[in-house]
């Protein structure tokens, strides 16, 4: 806890003194870049990954990058959050970045570790398509290979699962929001992007295009 309170004074001290002007700017109100979505995982900053500034993303983290398919029933924080980065603050791009050595996809994959941790379980029903995908078609795979197509057929899930929100795809049929498909690689730092002209993940900056309906796309994996 020490590190956390000396970080914070170091912040106050050595960030704000030197940049007030540019954090009182920031108090007037947000105008960021994208919404990015990625998973709770200690190991990962998306503003370190991306080298961006307070106020260029609006970040929304939970176990396993998952977006939850939309239900007027059943609002929680995602749905929300979604929401308010399309429709309230008009977002014109959404990353949904999974990365390597993922616990989420690891439990996902090994449902019965998950015995004693019943909400992280019930929470992850919302990849049961990625988890079945994996069983019916990735058969042949095991180990470090399985999780890996695990992490990128799970991008392209919870991406399908966000088209059913009903600011984004309202977003999208106006041509006014772009969904793209990211993996990071924690021990390299390499970003991979979703091509949906090849049907596969490619070094970022690499792909013909944005994220469209995975469909029967081949996915190959490339980490």
């Amino acid at each position: 806890m020490q590190k956390l309170v000396q970080g914070v004074h170091n912040f106050q001290k050595e960030i704000i003194g030197t940049r007030r002007s540019f954090f009182e700017k920031l108090a007037s109100g947000q105008n960021p870049i994208a919404l990015f979505i990625t998973c709770s995982d200690s190991r990962i900053n998306p503003n370190l990954m991306t080298q961006t500034d307070p106020g260029d993303l609006f970040i929304l983290r939970n176990a396993g990058n998952i977006v939850p398919p939309y239900s007027a029933n059943a609002v929680c924080g995602e749905t929300a959050t979604i929401e308010f980065a399309v429709a309230g603050l008009g977002v014109r791009d959404i990353i949904l970045c999974g990365h390597s050595h993922c616990g989420a996809m690891k439990g996902l994959l090994n449902k019965d570790s998950l015995h004693e941790l019943p909400a992280v379980s019930g929470w992850l029903g919302h990849a049961e398509a990625t988890r079945r995908i994996m069983r019916e078609k990735y058969t042949e795979l095991k180990g470090d290979a399985l999780l890996t197509a695990t992490v990128e057929e799970n991008v392209l899930v919870q991406l399908e699962n966000l088209r059913t929100h009903p600011a984004v795809a309202a977003a999208i049929a106006k041509e006014k929001l772009t969904l793209h498909g990211w993996v990071y690689k924690i021990e390299t730092g390499q970003v991979f992007e979703f091509d949906a002209q090849e049907g596969q993940f490619v070094p970022l900056g690499e792909a013909g295009s944005s994220f469209q309906p995975a469909g029967s796309l081949k996915l190959e994996r490339t980490i």
